[in-house]
C-alpha cells in the first residue's frame, strides 16, 4: 500500500474493522480520531488547515478549514440528530470547511456547496473509505486509472455531472449539495447520501441582498484571516479582488502586502486600477511585477515533476498557467504573508452567464429580452437565432445528449441560452477517446438531474462549481510553499447571498457586478466602484505558445496520453510547431496539456495502475 504524496494534505475516514487498522498505519496523520473500539475512525493532516474537534462519548464532529471553531461541544449536545447537527454547523460557520460527524457508528462527511471542499467514497467489495483526496483511495484500494473519466477532461467544459466523474475507478465523488452517510452497523460497507443544502429562492431586491451579502463577504474574509498578522492580497485591479483588499485592510493586519501582475496588453487597465486602489491604502506595501518579468502560459509545461509537485485530484486546465501562479505566490510567501487571498469565484458570482437571464422570460419577457439583448450586441448574436435560442428549451437530458459533436464548433456569434455550452471535439482527439466521451454523455444524460428547475440556475451553479474545482491547482502551489492560498468569494454564505437576489438586480446591462459594488459599498472607496471594464490575457496565451513552443512539442514526445490512445501525439506536435495557426482560435490546447502533466506527475507507484 502506497499512498501518494496528496496525503500530506487530507483527511481519510476509516470503517471499524481490521481493513480500516491496517490502512491507517500508511497513513501518519497529525490528528487522529478514534472509534469506540478504539480503532482509528477519522486521520487528518492539514499542515496549513485548522482542525477543530469535540467529543461527547460515542458522539464526535470534527471540523477542518481556515480558522478555529469554537462551541462545537454545544452543538453537539444540542442535536438531536446529524442532520441537525450539520444544520446547525454550517448556519454558523464563515468561509470554506469540511465537517464530519459520527453519531454512535454513523459517520456524516460534508464538504461546501461550490464544491471547493469535496468527499469521495470507494465502492468497490469490502469496508467504505471516505476522505477529501480521490487519488488516496485510489491508493488506499490499488484502484487503476477511468480512461472515461480522462477522456471528459480533455474537453473544453466539462459539464453537471459529468465534472463529477473521478478519475479512478472504484472512487465516487459526492454530490457537494449532499452529505455522505456511513452506516458502520453493516460491517462497514454502505453508504447513502443526505442532502443538506439548497439554494436560496431568488426573490431579495438589490438593496438587502448587497447587505446580506456585505456581512457574508466580511465573516468569510475574517474567517480566513483569524489569528494572522501578515497577510497578501492579489490586487489585479479588478472589483474582486479591489473588494477583498479593503475588506482584509478593514481586519487591521500588521502588515499587508499587495501583489499585483503588469500586463503586456498595450490597452490593458488593471494596472492603473490596482495603483489607484494601493494608494488609496497607504499602510499596505504594493509589489508591481513588471510584464517583462511575468512568466508566461504554457512556460515549464515539459518540466519533470519534483518531490514537491503534487498532482492535483484531476487534471486541471489551468495547469500549463502554473509557473506563473507559483512566480506570484513566492512573492506573496517571500512577503511573509501568513495567508493570500484571492478573488477567485467573482466573474462566476456577479457576472452571469446571458442564459442565466433567460430564466426571467417565462414571467418578465421584456426584462429578459432587455438583459440578454445587451448580451446580443455585445457579442454579435444575430436577432433571429438568438430569439431561437431564447424560445428553445429543450430537457436537461435531452441537451447533454447532444452536448458534445463532431461539427464545427460555436463561434463567439453562437447564441448559447440553455443548459451550458455545446462544444466540438478537438481534432487531435482519437476516434477511441472521442467514443469514450460521446458514451459517458449517453450513458449521463439517461438518468441526470439538472442542479436547478431552470437552466440559469442550473448554469449558475455548474460554473460556480467549475470554477471552485479549478481553484484547488492554487492551493496547491500555495501547499508547497507553506502558503494558505485562499478565496473568500466561494463561502457558502457569500453563494447563498449572492444567488437570494432577485436576476434582474443581479443583471443590469447599465451597470458592472451591480451587486457586488452595493456590497461593498462604504468599504471600497467610491472611485474605485465606478470601472466598468475587464481585462483578458489573449496576448500572453499566443506569446507563450510562441515562446514554448519546444517545450509544448516535447511534451508529445514520449505522451502518457497517446499511449492510453486518447490523443493523436502527432498532431498536437504539429500545433505546437504553428502557435500562429488559425486552429489555436478555434481549439483549446490547455486541457490537453493538462493532462498530459496530470499523468506525467503521477508517481510510478500509481502510473503502473495505469495500464490496469
Amino acid at each position: 500500500m502506497n499512498v501518494p504524496p496528496a496525503a500530506r494534505d487530507c483527511f481519510v475516514v476509516l470503517p471499524d474493522t481490521p481493513e480500516g487498522e491496517r490502512a491507517a498505519g500508511s497513513l501518519d496523520g497529525a490528528h487522529v480520531f478514534r472509534h469506540l473500539s478504539g480503532r482509528p475512525w477519522l486521520v487528518v493532516r492539514a499542515p496549513l488547515r485548522r482542525v477543530s474537534s469535540a467529543v461527547c462519548g460515542a458522539d464526535a464532529v470534527v471540523v477542518i478549514g481556515p480558522s478555529a471553531v469554537d462551541g462545537l461541544a454545544a452543538d453537539l449536545r444540542a442535536a438531536r440528530d446529524p442532520a441537525g447537527l450539520h444544520a446547525r454547523v454550517a448556519r454558523r460557520l464563515p468561509g470554506v470547511h469540511h465537517v464530519i460527524s459520527r453519531t454512535g457508528t454513523q459517520t456524516w462527511a460534508r464538504g461546501t456547496a461550490s464544491g471547493l471542499r469535496r468527499v469521495y467514497v470507494t465502492t468497490g467489495p469490502g469496508p467504505r473509505f471516505a476522505s477529501d483526496r480521490p487519488a488516496v483511495l485510489a491508493a488506499l484500494t490499488g484502484t487503476g486509472l477511468d480512461e472515461a473519466a480522462l477522456a471528459l477532461r480533455l474537453l473544453d467544459f466539462v459539464p453537471h455531472p459529468l465534472a463529477g466523474r473521478p478519475v479512478w475507478r472504484g472512487v465516487t465523488e459526492i454530490d457537494p449539495a449532499h452529505a455522505l452517510v456511513l452506516d458502520g452497523g453493516d460491517g462497514g460497507t454502505g453508504y447513502r447520501t443526505r442532502r443538506w443544502w439548497h439554494a436560496p429562492d431568488a426573490e431579495l431586491p438589490l438593496a438587502e441582498g448587497a447587505a446580506r451579502l456585505h456581512d457574508a463577504l466580511d465573516r468569510s474574509v475574517r474567517a480566513h484571516l483569524a489569528g494572522r498578522t501578515r497577510v497578501s492580497c492579489e490586487l489585479s485591479g479588478g472589483l474582486d479582488s479591489t473588494s477583498l483588499t479593503f475588506l482584509a485592510r478593514r481586519t487591521a493586519p500588521e502588515r499587508l502586502a499587495l501583489l499585483t501582475v503588469a500586463s503586456r496588453e498595450p490597452h490593458a487597465e488593471d494596472e492603473t486600477w490596482a495603483r489607484r486602489a494601493a494608494a488609496l491604502a497607504p499602510e499596505a506595501s504594493h509589489q508591481v511585477v513588471d510584464a517583462d518579468q511575468v512568466t508566461l502560459f504554457y512556460a515549464g509545461v515539459g518540466d519533470p515533476a519534483g518531490p514537491d509537485d503534487v498532482p492535483t485530484d484531476e487534471p486541471l486546465p489551468v495547469a500549463p498557467a502554473g509557473a506563473r501562479a507559483r512566480m506570484l505566490l513566492a512573492r506573496a510567501a517571500a512577503t511573509g504573508s501568513a495567508c493570500h487571498l484571492t478573488g477567485y469565484g467573482g466573474d462566476e458570482l456577479f457576472m452571469p452567464l446571458p442564459a442565466v437571464a433567460a430564466d426571467l422570460f417565462p414571467r418578465r419577457p421584456r426584462t429578459a429580452w432587455n438583459r440578454i439583448g445587451a448580451a446580443r450586441h455585445q457579442l454579435g448574436w444575430p436577432l433571429a437565432a438568438t430569439a431561437r435560442a431564447l424560445l428553445a428549451r429543450p430537457r436537461f437530458g435531452t441537451w447533454l445528449a447532444d452536448a458534445v459533436t463532431d461539427a464545427a464548433p460555436p463561434t463567439a456569434r453562437t447564441p448559447q441560452l440553455t443548459w451550458g455550452f455545446r462544444q466540438s471535439f478537438a481534432p487531435w482527439l482519437t476516434p477511441d477517446a472521442r467514443a469514450l466521451v460521446r458514451d459517458a454523455f449517453r450513458e449521463a444524460a439517461a438518468h441526470a438531474e439538472p442542479l436547478g428547475a431552470r437552466p440559469g440556475r442550473h448554469l449558475d451553479l455548474d460554473t460556480l462549481r467549475m470554477g471552485a474545482r479549478h481553484f484547488q491547482a492554487m492551493e496547491e502551489y500555495g501547499l508547497a510553499l507553506g502558503l494558505p492560498v485562499a478565496a473568500p468569494l466561494y463561502a457558502d454564505h457569500v453563494i447563498e447571498a449572492t444567488l437570494a437576489v432577485r436576476l434582474a438586480d443581479r443583471l443590469d446591462p447599465a451597470r458592472y457586478k451591480p451587486l457586488l459594488a452595493e456590497a461593498v459599498r462604504g468599504v471600497v472607496p467610491a472611485p474605485l466602484l465606478a470601472r466598468t471594464t475587464k481585462d483578458h490575457m489573449n496576448g500572453d496565451t499566443a506569446q507563450g505558445l510562441a515562446r514554448h513552443a519546444d517545450e509544448l512539442r516535447e511534451l508529445w514526445h514520449g505522451s502518457r496520453l497517446a499511449a492510453l490512445g486518447l490523443v493523436d501525439a502527432r498532431a498536437l506536435d504539429g500545433l505546437a510547431a504553428d502557435p500562429y495557426s488559425p486552429l489555436h482560435t478555434r481549439h483549446c490546447v490547455d486541457t490537453a496539456v493538462a493532462c498530459e502533466m496530470w499523468l506525467r506527475a503521477t508517481r510510478p507507484s500509481t502510473r503502473e495502475a495505469l495500464t490496469r
